[in-house]
């Protein structure tokens, strides 16, 4: 296994884990509990960004910008639904 695609393992396990500790913390029940599922969850997102800079800068994980009439669209969309 190369860098790339050991950074890239990293990254889809840390998007799993915040995902689980979203749940774990959206439905725990004592407040101390959740506290700490959302301080974990914090860091898991903190390290996510980390590995993702990394891949970035290393030309192994590429964003397309989306052209501003794609953003307006999704904004006007979003915005329209709004209770």
């Amino acid at each position: 296994m190369n860098d790339q695609e050991r950074i890239t393992d990293l990254i889809l396990s840390e998007k799993k884990m915040t995902a689980n500790y979203n749940t774990f913390a959206s439905e725990c029940v004592d407040p101390q509990l959740r506290g700490e599922y959302l301080g974990i969850l914090n860091k898991s997102h903190q390290t996510q960004s980390e590995l993702f800079r990394a891949a970035q800068s290393k030309g192994w994980y590429t964003v397309e910008q989306a052209p501003q009439s794609k953003i307006s669209e999704a904004y006007n969309k979003f915005n329209m639904e709004k209770p």
